[in-house]
């Protein structure tokens, strides 16, 4: 584990907030090289990547206040301190939930969307695959930062993670394959941009995709690092189902009267 990467004079770059911002200076550059070949501005995707984020952070945040809220309450600083997962001296990652990010994100872009007067699901299909490759590399960060790992195994590829200042015996590095999964992602949903069908559908089979490996993955996290809500299942494995159920609906219905689309 590297949490804190190195140091500039006094200031510790840590791993996981150097690697966020990777993940968002390359999910920005893939999007505007993509939107070149739309009817979307490329210069709007800059504007919607920050609003995005902003949104996305801020609602990861609440929403974490909101399913962890008996921690919040015997901690409430906490509640208002929404940068504490990058910049806190032990370097954790309390405080974010990515399903609460997607709602803000999402929620940005739609707002987005109508003030430009551009079709909201033609943007979500644009912005897609940079946040499937964005994703991958923050995963990365949590590696590093050595949280958001799996239960004890016997595989070769086991790693062990300081929790506390107690290191963990070889674990699932669950980090790394969902890195993989979602590099995997970004190759389909490329694919997919020249086989799209309907409007929409590449943001769709993004949900679709991230909630399949989000469901699988967590079976490997549970009771470690992902805790258990209802039926046996974890927080994160309960929205995923929910958020499946839908695009896939969705998918399934436009897929059976949609001719494969040729414009952009």
């Amino acid at each position: 584990m590297h949490s804190i990467l190195f140091h500039i004079g006094p200031i510790p770059i840590r791993a996981y907030g150097l690697m966020l911002w990777i993940a968002l200076v390359v999910g920005t550059w893939r999007t505007y090289r993509a939107a070149r070949r739309t009817d979307i501005k490329p210069d709007y995707v800059i504007d919607v990547a920050l609003y995005g984020v902003l949104a996305g952070v801020l609602f990861a945040h609440l929403a974490s206040i909101v399913l962890d809220l008996p921690y919040y309450l015997q901690n409430p600083r906490e509640i208002l301190g929404i940068w504490s997962s990058l910049l806190s001296s032990e370097g954790g990652l309390r405080g974010l939930s990515f399903h609460g990010g997607v709602i803000g994100g999402v929620g940005a872009v739609y707002l987005f969307a109508r003030k430009k007067k551009i079709n909201f699901l033609a943007l979500a299909d644009l912005l897609s695959p940079g946040l499937a490759i964005a994703y991958a590399i923050a995963r990365i960060g949590c590696f590093l930062n050595g949280c958001c790992y799996g239960v004890p195994t016997t595989l070769p590829w086991g790693v062990r993670f300081c929790e506390d200042g107690v290191w963990t015996p070889p674990s699932h590095p669950t980090q790394i394959y969902a890195s993989l999964a979602n590099v995997a992602i970004f190759g389909l949903l490329v694919m997919l941009e020249k086989r799209r069908r309907f409007t929409g559908q590449i943001f769709l089979s993004y949900l679709a995709m991230y909630s399949i490996y989000r469901f699988l993955n967590e079976f490997l996290r549970k009771g470690v690092t992902a805790e258990v809500w209802f039926w046996n299942l974890t927080q994160a494995q309960i929205v995923s189902l929910a958020i499946l159920i839908v695009s896939a609906t969705i998918l399934w219905l436009k897929l059976r009267k949609k001719p494969i689309e040729t414009g952009k």
